[in-house]
């Protein structure tokens, strides 16, 4: 029996290589430095996900979980837990300066509290630095209830990753 509670999957706008999961009511956890994963990091109290592209969309699904589930061992180049506070039982996927047409499910669906989200990438190495017409990029972003731990790698296997993290 799966513990899925709600799935939802949109296109998310990305400028200057990132979208945001933020909860407008708070920050979502304390900063954690762009160089510790190159995936995932947290600055000003939002929760960034860092893309290969420039600008565009990026293709972004959302899965909601009662408990931890097991990682998707699908063709992830990269996979990275972090621990997300909701202030507001509104913690969502948002794009930096653009809405996005269709929303994606609350991450924070228990209401306010901590939360784990765990982010999936893969092909940030197709068109970096460009702005594509079509889509380049695909993102999973599990979220459960969970209490506030360190960030944790699960896998670092994209060459844009690496080329940052040689920086």
């Amino acid at each position: 029996m799966s513990d899925e509670v709600a799935r939802g999957n949109a296109h998310v706008p990305v400028q200057y290589h990132q979208f945001d999961i933020s909860d407008e009511d708070g920050p979502t956890g304390p900063d954690l430095e762009h160089g510790h994963n190159t995936l995932v990091r947290v600055a000003d109290g939002v929760t960034i996900v860092i893309t290969g592209i420039h600008t565009g969309d990026v293709d972004v699904t959302v899965t909601l979980h009662e408990k931890e589930p097991a990682p998707d061992d699908g063709n992830w180049q990269e996979i990275v837990e972090v621990s997300a506070h909701s202030a507001s039982g509104d913690l969502m996927v948002r794009g930096m300066m653009d809405d996005l047409d269709e929303e994606l499910p609350v991450l924070s669906f228990y209401g306010p509290g901590d939360y784990r989200l765990r982010v999936h990438a893969r092909g940030r190495d197709t068109a970096i630095d460009l702005a594509p017409d079509q889509i380049t990029e695909w993102y999973l972003i599990q979220s459960w209830p969970a209490p506030a731990h360190e960030a944790r790698v699960l896998r670092q296997t994209d060459g844009y990753g690496a080329s940052v993290r040689a920086r």
